[in-house]
């Protein structure tokens, strides 16, 4: 592996931890308590306030601010964290802030994701793995964000809410109610279910049985006009064997937010 690199117009702070084969860009500032795993690169004009956790071999493009304080009234400075996995692109002028003391003081990003330009990650998020957020796409406060989930560019998610593995929200859509795994959310006034993102499942290697079952579970979720406890008994008779449908039954269960429906 490489040695580490630091541009001499950087500014690396004493408490900061670099790994092998780190490149520390122009004009970047690291301070606090930051740590950056192994083969990291951080662009010119970053910017990595601690405490944050950084893994192995992520980019990010010139002038991300990563682990900013918490857009809150209630952060009063107390000891909070961001934490990213591996592997991560994260684009131009991205902006990942740190949890908050109530929320659980942690915002996580997990593996593989592709955070485009103005992405906006934040105070305690929770964000999976191999999820593409396209450009200015934005999750408020306390936003669940389950793996291979595609946000479309200026999506925008309510604080609090989740979205289920598989989901894609399209473009300039607001989502304001939990989003089941598999759906797909159009721009609607605020967002609303538009069917089952089956093209992305094929892309992931989902078969024919897998998605007919999954389109099953959506008809009596979202076209069946039946009360959301009624639905969910539909739902549960059509289960069978598919762990498909058990995950999108387990989603609706552990909602605190209404079900976008």
């Amino acid at each position: 592996m490489a040695e580490t690199f630091i541009h001499p117009s950087a500014v690396v702070g004493p408490d900061v931890q670099l790994g092998m084969g780190v490149r520390v860009g122009a004009y970047c500032v690291l301070e606090g308590e930051v740590h950056v795993g192994d083969g990291t690169v951080l662009g010119p004009h970053c910017s990595v306030t601690g405490p944050t956790r950084i893994g192995r071999d992520n980019r990010f493009s010139g002038h991300a601010a990563i682990g900013g304080d918490p857009q809150d009234k209630k952060f009063r400075g107390e000891r909070t964290e961001l934490v990213i996995g591996d592997r991560n692109l994260v684009r131009e002028f991205v902006t990942l802030n740190r949890g908050t003391g109530d929320g659980g003081g942690m915002t996580r990003i997990g593996n593989d994701n592709l955070l485009l330009a103005y992405t906006h990650v934040a105070h305690d998020c929770q964000v999976g793995n191999q999820c593409v957020f396209s450009n200015n796409a934005t999750l408020a406060g306390h936003v669940q964000v389950d793996d291979w989930v595609i946000l479309s560019g200026f999506a925008g998610v309510h604080q609090f809410c989740r979205i289920g593995a598989h989901a894609f929200i399209g473009m300039g859509a607001f989502v304001n109610g939990d989003v089941p795994p598999f759906v797909m959310v159009a721009q609607d006034g605020y967002g609303r279910p538009r069917g089952v993102n089956s093209e992305g499942l094929k892309r992931r290697g989902f078969d024919a049985e897998r998605i007919g079952a999954i389109k099953r579970a959506y008809r009596a979720l979202y076209m069946s006009g039946a009360p959301l406890a009624e639905a969910r008994s539909q739902i549960q008779a059509l289960a069978g064997d598919s762990q498909d449908v058990r995950l999108l039954l387990d989603f609706i269960d552990g909602g605190e937010r209404p079900l976008a429906r």
